[in-house]
């Protein structure tokens, strides 16, 4: 990522850029890239092929103003985390549901070594409603952060178990992996109806005292402990809301189901 591009994506997060990536820079922008950039699956909904191609993913998100899912929103921040001079590992993740734990690589995070020789810290952007502030990696006590609580704990086999809140949310793997590691399951969660990215849009960011989101048509804000929804009466309604609220300007509304065909690239 050369400085035009590091200076582009520090604007489109409205930062202003550390020299280095420190412990405090990385938390700044771990938190501002929330503020700015949404989780959204809306490309699955739009015909669009979900590429982990480095430059289609900061096209998507830098220069197209988009959000993403996991693999594109963490995949595209530890581009711009070393090109600040962190040292970053892809790591796969296994999401908590209600059967138990979902298949490998169902999850991207990213395990930070900043330039300033602290951490390792856990960075993800991409969960949705998560930590606004890196978690210490090796650390095995409760860590505060405005979502709430964070606790990580050895799992068997060296990996990692989060919990928000006392509730579990996913393992880690903390073995190295590189993008091209996730494209099938990318391209599962793009194409198979079992995939809960299938079922229905959804686009969210924190904003600063909660959260605005998307559901289906559904408008959903939080302030502190308050809470509204608003139905999206018909489609100019609704193409209006993602730009105010996400400042993403469609053609026309996400359909409901997947597309045929998708195709993750890289």
């Amino acid at each position: 990522m050369d400085h035009q591009t590091v200076a582009a994506y520090l604007n489109r997060v409205g930062a202003t850029g550390p020299a280095v990536c420190d412990s405090a820079g990385l938390r700044t922008l771990h938190r501002a890239h929330q503020l700015t950039v949404p989780f959204e699956n809306l490309s699955i909904h739009l015909a669009e092929p979900i590429s982990l191609g480095e430059r289609d993913l900061i096209d998507k998100i830098v220069r197209r103003r988009r959000g993403g899912f996991c693999y594109e929103l963490n995949g595209s921040f530890a581009l711009l985390l070393e090109a600040l001079g962190a040292q970053v590992s892809r790591v796969a993740a296994r999401v908590y549901g209600e059967a138990g734990l979902s298949p490998p690589f169902d999850h991207l995070a990213l395990i930070v070594r900043p330039a300033d020789g602290s951490g390792p810290w856990l960075a993800d952007v991409g969960f949705g409603s998560h930590s606004d502030y890196p978690l210490l990696l090796d650390r095995r006590d409760g860590q505060d952060d405005p979502a709430g609580e964070f606790l990580l704990a050895d799992a068997p086999g060296g990996d990692l178990d989060v919990f928000k809140n006392g509730r579990p949310q996913y393992r880690i793997e903390p073995r190295q992996r590189s993008l091209p590691d996730f494209v099938p399951t990318c391209w599962w969660q793009q194409t198979s109806p079992r995939s809960h990215f299938t079922e229905g849009t959804i686009c969210s960011r924190l904003t600063e005292d909660g959260r605005v989101s998307i559901s289906g048509r559904t408008l959903i804000q939080t302030s502190g402990t308050a809470r509204t929804e608003r139905q999206l009466d018909g489609d100019d309604a609704l193409l209006a809301a993602y730009r105010e609220h996400f400042g993403i300007t469609l053609r026309h509304v996400p359909s409901r189901s997947a597309p045929p065909g998708l195709v993750a690239q890289c």
